[in-house]
């Protein structure tokens, strides 16, 4: 099983997908975002840096995220591939990220774009809602992703929050950097022949389109 890359904009089902592809599956689910929350969580000064870069909504530099996911991918349980979500977010670190494969003999696998209108992903992202003990994401205006009770992780029963870096103008931020810096990925791996693009509409169909381009 090859490695899995998923691009879309911020709130744009990345995280769903990618769970959804990991049960399938049967492989590793990598968020770059969870290994910088869990790298913010220290007390060091680099935590700390993290941290108020996440707080802001900007990007954290190469070097951490690269050293970060290195390590996270040579772990036992991605061996047999994994889905990255929330990396590569520029042509930059795609290049790295490259050199970090051919280092380790691996593939690069299938690159898929989650084609997301924008307002609708924001709002998503002022509605999603985490279990900050599982880290279970679930949506309040997406049916599919509605705790059965509310503001209740279905599995390990903590209290949801709302992460305080899911906000409106904190989602702008983060969009106009998608457009800016993470779109020109699309072009950079359609060249490469290893891109694929999907609609993103209801999760089950957005799913079953993904399946269709990775196979059984």
């Amino acid at each position: 099983m090859n490695s899995i890359i998923l691009i879309a904009p911020p709130a744009g089902g990345k995280g769903t997908q990618s769970a959804l592809i990991k049960d399938y599956y049967g492989i590793a689910h990598i968020s770059t975002g969870d290994l910088l929350r869990g790298a913010a969580n220290s007390t060091s000064d680099e935590g700390k840096f993290i941290k108020k870069l996440l707080s802001d909504g900007s990007f954290v530099p190469d070097d951490i995220v690269m050293d970060l996911l290195k390590k996270r991918i040579t772990e036992s349980d991605c061996q047999n591939g994994y889905i990255l979500d929330g990396f590569p977010r520029t042509i930059e670190q795609a290049k790295k990220y490259e050199e970090i494969l051919k280092e380790l003999n691996k593939d690069e696998g299938y690159v898929i774009v989650l084609n997301t209108n924008k307002e609708d992903a924001a709002a998503r992202i002022q509605n999603r809602l985490v279990c900050p003990s599982c880290g279970r994401v679930y949506n309040n205006i997406v049916e599919d992703l509605k705790p059965q009770v509310s503001n209740q992780c279905d599995d390990c029963k903590s209290i949801l929050i709302h992460r305080e870096d899911d906000n409106a103008s904190v989602y702008e931020k983060r969009y106009d950097d998608y457009i800016l810096k993470t779109k020109p990925l699309i072009d950079f791996y359609r060249n490469k022949n290893i891109l694929y693009e999907v609609d993103n509409t209801t999760i089950d169909e957005t799913f079953s389109k993904i399946k269709e381009i990775i196979g059984e």
